[in-house]
């Protein structure tokens, strides 16, 4: 990743006007910060949460609280608790996602 165009910037994410977007079953609200052709999130997945699509943007994902389950296209199943990262790139692996129990992520993509 190469970030372009960004100043040495601070933000607080808990400040920013969640936006919601459905799932499958659940719902993910998003608190975004864009600047340049970088996109920092801090998303809540809610319970039962599950993925209407596949995904194929690269990302830095970290877990901040409850588990992740990343499902990718080839049939691999990942289950990411908190404290656990993982690391995509662009057009590499579709993948989505599911929280049964919820979660809350910190992305940048």
């Amino acid at each position: 990743m190469k970030i372009e165009s960004v100043p040495f910037t601070t933000t607080d994410l808990r400040t920013i006007a969640p936006t919601i977007h459905a799932g499958l079953r659940g719902e993910a609200i998003w608190r975004t910060f864009e600047m340049g052709n970088v996109r920092v999130r801090r998303v809540e997945y809610t319970p039962g949460y599950e993925a209407d699509h596949w995904c194929e943007r690269g990302h830095v994902l970290h877990v901040l609280e409850g588990t992740l389950v990343t499902h990718l296209a080839d049939g691999r199943v990942l289950t990411l608790t908190e404290g656990m990262t993982y690391v995509v790139a662009e057009g590499a692996e579709p993948h989505r996602s599911s929280a049964p129990g919820g979660a809350t992520l910190f992305i940048v993509d």
